[in-house]
C-alpha cells in the first residue's frame, strides 16, 4: 500500500507559487486521499488569497497626517560646548637628571556647536532637542597638551532664523552660511604654565572650563521663488501636482495641506523654479485664526506670489482684496510684491460664466486655467518664467546672488 506521504507528494504539485492538485494514474483515491485533496484546494484558496492582499513592492506613500511628523518649521534646543581639558602636575625625572622641572601640559579646548545651511536638508526635523559639544582631552607628561574636542555641526535648512529668547542672532538665508551656537570651554593649564623664578617647582594646575549653554529657538521659512497664497479649496496642491513633481495631498474638505510643499518647474537650460504651497488663508490670518501666523512667515521669504482664485465662489474679485489685505497686515509691503493671479477651476460652467466680472473688477488679466484638466496651463509657466527671470534681473543688478534650486 502506498503511503499517505507519498501519495501527498505525488499529487500535490507546486505551480508559480500556488498549490494545485494533479491526480496521478498511480495513485488510487480513498476516502482518506479525498481529505487530503480538499486540504489542499484549501490551502490553495489560501495562498492566492494572500497574494492578492500583498502589499505592492516598493516605497509607500506617506499619507499627510505622517508628512506632518516629517515636516517640522520651529525647534526649540539645547546647545552645550564642549568641556576642555584638565592641565597636568607632574615633573620630569630620568637617571641623572633627578630634578627636571615642571612638565605637566595643559588640557585640550573643548568642540564648539556650529549652524552650518545644507540645501539637502528641507526642514528641521532632522535637528534634535539638544546637543553636546565634544570634551576636549586631559593634559599629559612632557608637556603634552591634550586634544582639543572636534567641532559638532548641526545642518540646518536654507532659511533659519536662530532666535535667543526674543532676539533673533542669526539669519541663515544663503548656502554656506554658518552660525557658532555654542563655544567649547577653555582648557586647563599644566603646571609647566606655572613656572616662574620665584616658583621652580609649582604643583598647581587648573581644571578645564566648561562649554557655553544656551537655549536656541529655530524658525524656518521657506524659501521658494514663487509662493502660492489662496484660501482654502481654491485648488493650490492640485495645481502644484499639475505643473511639478510635488505630491501634496487633495480632498474636497478645507485645509487639507497643513504643511508647505515645494515644488520644482523645470525649464530648458536646466533651469528651476521653486513654487511654495502655502496652506490656505482666512480672513483674519494676521491676527493668528486658523493656521494663522505660524504659516504667514513662510510667505514672507517667497520673491513674488500666485494668487489662487476660486471662481465657482460668489464674487470671487473679493478674495483678491481679502488676500492682500492679510498679507500687508503682516507685514507692510508684502501685498506689493510681483504676482499674478489665477482662476482657478475654469472647467466648470459657473466659474467659466464669472470670469470676465472678475477681469472687468480687478482691471487687470487673470490666467484662467482649470488645474484638474490641465487647460491653460501653458500660459501659467510662461508667466512664471517671466516673473523668475525678471527676479533675477533685478538681484543680479543689486549684487546679490539670487535663489538657485
Amino acid at each position: 500500500m502506498v503511503s499517505t506521504r507519498l501519495v501527498l507528494a505525488r499529487t500535490c504539485t507546486v505551480f508559480e507559487g500556488v498549490l494545485k492538485w494533479a491526480p496521478s494514474t498511480r495513485a488510487v483515491l480513498r476516502p482518506s486521499h479525498l481529505l487530503l485533496q480538499a486540504s489542499c484546494r484549501l490551502l490553495s484558496v489560501g495562498i492566492v488569497d494572500h497574494a492578492k492582499h500583498r502589499e505592492p513592492s516598493g516605497k509607500k506613500v506617506l499619507s499627510e497626517k505622517k508628512l506632518k511628523r516629517h515636516f517640522v518649521d520651529h525647534r526649540r534646543v539645547l546647545v552645550r560646548g564642549g568641556s576642555g581639558g584638565s592641565g597636568m602636575s607632574c615633573f620630569h625625572s630620568e637617571p641623572r637628571k633627578e630634578f627636571g622641572g615642571p612638565d605637566g601640559g595643559d588640557g585640550g579646548n573643548g568642540g564648539h556647536i556650529i549652524l552650518r545651511v545644507d540645501q539637502q536638508v528641507k526642514s528641521l526635523s532632522s535637528v534634535l532637542s539638544q546637543y553636546q559639544g565634544f570634551s576636549g582631552e586631559d593634559g599629559g607628561s612632557k608637556n603634552c597638551s591634550g586634544r582639543g574636542g572636534a567641532t559638532l555641526y548641526i545642518q540646518v535648512p536654507v532659511g533659519t532664523l536662530v532666535k535667543e529668547g526674543d532676539k533673533i542672532v542669526a539669519d541663515l538665508s544663503n548656502l554656506g552660511d554658518e552660525y557658532v551656537a555654542a563655544l567649547g570651554g577653555a582648557g586647563g593649564k599644566g603646571n609647566r604654565f606655572f613656572l616662574a623664578n620665584d616658583n621652580r617647582a609649582p604643583v598647581t594646575c587648573t581644571p578645564g572650563q566648561p562649554g557655553q549653554e544656551r537655549v536656541l529657538y529655530l524658525e524656518l521659512k521657506t524659501m521658494a521663488h514663487a509662493g502660492m497664497v489662496g484660501f482654502p479649496n481654491a485648488g493650490k496642491s492640485s495645481l502644484l501636482r499639475a505643473i511639478s513633481n510635488a505630491k501634496p495631498a487633495v480632498a474636497s474638505y478645507p485645509f487639507t495641506t497643513l504643511n508647505p510643499h515645494v515644488g520644482i518647474v523645470h525649464y530648458e537650460g536646466h533651469q528651476q523654479v521653486a513654487v511654495a504651497d502655502i496652506p490656505g488663508i482666512i480672513r483674519g490670518a494676521h491676527q493668528n485664526k486658523g493656521l494663522g501666523l505660524s504659516f504667514l512667515r513662510h510667505i514672507e521669504r517667497c520673491r513674488f506670489f500666485l494668487f489662487v482664485v476660486d471662481l465657482t465662489l460668489p464674487e470671487p474679485w473679493t478674495q483678491v482684496d481679502d488676500l492682500k489685505y492679510e498679507l500687508e497686515k503682516f507685514e507692510e509691503g508684502l501685498s506689493e510684491r510681483s504676482h499674478v493671479i489665477i482662476a482657478n477651476k475654469i472647467d466648470l460652467p459657473q466659474a467659466r460664466a464669472r470670469l470676465p466680472q472678475l477681469q472687468a473688477r480687478l482691471g487687470q488679466e487673470a490666467i484662467a486655467l482649470s488645474a484638474l484638466t490641465g487647460e491653460n496651463l501653458e500660459q501659467l509657466l510662461l508667466h512664471l518664467k517671466e516673473l523668475h527671470d525678471a527676479h533675477i534681473e533685478a538681484e543680479l543688478e543689486q549684487g546679490r546672488q539670487p535663489l538657485r534650486w
